[in-house]
């Protein structure tokens, strides 16, 4: 499902920060908060030991990383666990950690190495116990994605995820106009819950997160507020797929 939303508030409140938060952190830390208030969002569908949804108390963001691993680009999973008690801040510094320390630094990436090492049936049992048990699948997965191409002046239409809900956005524009769309399991959610949540998750955006972003930084000139939001910013990364 997409919506086309209007962030100029918190595209405002970010500009004028000297050290800008990343969009992969606020948006986590927004749908987090949407999460705290439609628990549908915390919810998956779990085989083992029966078939059964499953409600998480928390959220665990996975936020897709791209790295470069023996000269070649991968993909790997990042986790943030509870990043609705987290501040912005925070997050975005975990995020540019992640995108830029040694890969056997980062205990996500130490794990999913070692995944992907193992024979292939032995990997495929492995990934359906973890996926099929609530709690592992938070462990291992997270509860939720966030992935994204703006950086690269593209757009992700249906990312694949084995998770309930996996989000994803275009580029932001310099008027705060911007695509939001999310990708969820219709075993666990409907049309309308989404629909609904879209609403508030745009208001969480422009009124808890701005007013955070507004409290937590000092504020630039505003001769900034002309810069064009989408420019990426070199402590950035690209999530992807």
């Amino acid at each position: 499902m997409q919506r086309h939303m209007n962030l100029a508030a918190v595209s405002n409140a970010r500009q004028l920060c000297p050290d800008r938060p990343s969009w992969p952190a606020i948006f986590a830390k927004g749908f987090a908060l949407l999460a705290s208030e439609f628990p549908e969002l915390r919810r998956g569908y779990c085989k083992f030991p029966y078939p059964h949804l499953f409600e998480w108390p928390a959220t665990v963001a996975n936020v897709a990383i791209e790295r470069e691993i023996h000269g070649e680009r991968a993909v790997l999973p990042f986790r943030i666990k509870n990043p609705a008690a987290l501040p912005v801040a925070e997050m975005t510094r975990l995020i540019r950690v992640a995108a830029t320390a040694p890969i056997d630094e980062v205990k996500d990436f130490r794990r999913a190495l070692r995944l992907t090492g193992l024979p292939h049936l032995v990997r495929r049992v492995v990934w359906w116990f973890v996926l099929h048990v609530g709690r592992q699948r938070a462990n291992y997965f997270g509860t939720f994605g966030v992935t994204a191409y703006p950086a690269l002046g593209a757009e992700s239409l249906h990312p694949l995820s084995p998770l309930t809900v996996t989000l994803t956005y275009g580029l932001v524009g310099d008027e705060g106009g911007v695509d939001v769309r999310l990708v969820y399991d219709h075993r666990v959610l409907d049309g309308g819950t989404v629909a609904r949540a879209f609403v508030r998750f745009e208001q969480i955006l422009n009124t808890s997160i701005r007013d955070e972003i507004l409290e937590s930084k000092s504020p630039r000139s505003l001769s900034m507020r002309g810069t064009v939001d989408g420019v990426p910013d070199p402590n950035a990364f690209r999530a992807s797929e």
